[in-house]
């Protein structure tokens, strides 16, 4: 199951279970879900690549290596944001 699928069923269920019950999770019930949207090993491929945060620094290094740049910018809150 991809991520973003993963992300998605886990909001859903915690969504559910914060509205259907009165009392909190369990600490078994929270692994039991923890265990089913944790991404594989090898599957969240975003972790191997070594993002800047600093633009200036990016532009620079960029340049001195001829290579292009991928700008990944949001607005608004990232809960909402898609």
């Amino acid at each position: 199951m991809r991520t973003t699928a993963r992300g998605a069923l886990a909001a859903v269920l915690l969504g559910a279970t914060l509205t259907a019950a009165a009392a909190p999770p369990t600490p078994a019930g929270f692994e039991k879900l923890r265990a089913a949207v944790k991404p594989a090993p090898g599957e969240d491929r975003w972790d191997r690549i070594p993002w800047m945060t600093g633009l200036w620094e990016a532009r620079q290094k960029a340049a001195a290596e001829g290579k292009p740049i991928l700008l990944w910018e949001m607005d608004g809150h990232p809960l909402t944001c898609t």
